[in-house]
């Protein structure tokens, strides 16, 4: 089995796993490409991994990293107000000009609910923003 343990950037990348935003924070573990290429990710720290981010194995392949489309609430309404709130939540979110996407959640809706937004359910890959400090998460990566 083939080994990645470097990050590269790769958008044309002639394979690619496509894993959801929980699954694109890693450090070790077993993939298996969406061309059916099995190879060992081992990072040296766990690392979030965004689209446009590519494993570089070690026979020189690259296998880009695509999302996964996952259950989401499109949200709408007083978008900076809501934002505030999702944000003060800590709630991963994909911020664009019209709406706020975020994980389907129980306990997001009540809250967005109580705040009078508009939501809908919908499916599609979920790029939320990395945060201030790298990509948001425990552990970001330089490119």
């Amino acid at each position: 089995m083939l080994t990645a343990r470097t990050i590269t950037h790769a958008h044309d990348a002639p394979d690619r796993v496509t894993l959801s935003y929980e699954d694109r924070m890693l450090r070790r573990k077993v993939l298996t490409s969406d061309g059916g290429e099995r190879f060992l990710v081992d990072l040296d720290h766990a690392t979030s991994l965004g689209a446009g981010d590519a494993f570089a194995l070690e026979d020189g392949r690259l296998i880009g990293v695509a999302p996964a489309p996952e259950a989401l609430l499109e949200v709408t309404g007083d978008l900076p107000r809501l934002a505030w709130h999702i944000g003060n939540r800590h709630t991963p979110c994909q911020i664009e000009a019209d709406r706020l996407l975020i994980r389907d959640d129980r306990v997001m809706r009540g809250m967005l609910d109580t705040l009078g937004a508009a939501y809908r359910e919908m499916v599609a890959p979920f790029t939320p923003e990395g945060g201030a400090y790298g990509h948001g998460r425990t552990h970001g990566h330089q490119h």
